[in-house]
């Protein structure tokens, strides 16, 4: 799979060539609250297969917690881009919206169902998880 991506403004654009590892849709209070309320399309991919053809992401890590992810994005319109964890190292988890093309995303699983709010909404069929799936 090829996917070609970027921020809102245009200075960060990536480039992926791999197959994803996994489909999801999060509904943690941390990607609730940094979209603004909704839950968030993910795909998780070998890092190796993820690079940055122009810019400079920046990054964000909370020192105040265990096990804390970094958070990849464009310094100069805000866009959130890709997620590093250390739950899965060697991967990264791009942000959907941020693809040329969003409409490859095929939901996969619904996960961090324990904090999903009653205005979300999950498609029937969907495999459901309450934190991250092992």
């Amino acid at each position: 799979m090829k996917i070609s991506g970027g921020c809102y403004c245009g200075d960060i654009q990536y480039h992926i060539e791999g197959e994803p590892q996994a489909s999801l849709q999060c509904y943690c209070r941390e990607c609730c609250y940094l979209s603004g309320g909704n839950s968030v399309p993910l795909m998780r991919f070998d890092r190796d297969s993820f690079t940055v053809l122009s810019g400079t992401m920046k990054s964000f890590q909370r020192t105040d917690i265990d096990h804390a992810v970094t958070r990849y994005f464009c310094g100069n319109c805000g866009t959130g881009i890709a997620t590093e964890t250390p739950k899965r190292p060697g991967a990264i988890i791009v942000k959907v919206g941020t693809f040329d093309d969003p409409t490859i995303y095929k939901q996969g699983a619904a996960i961090f169902t324990c904090d999903k709010q009653d205005y979300h909404h999950i498609p029937d069929g969907v495999p459901v998880f309450s934190g991250r799936p092992s």
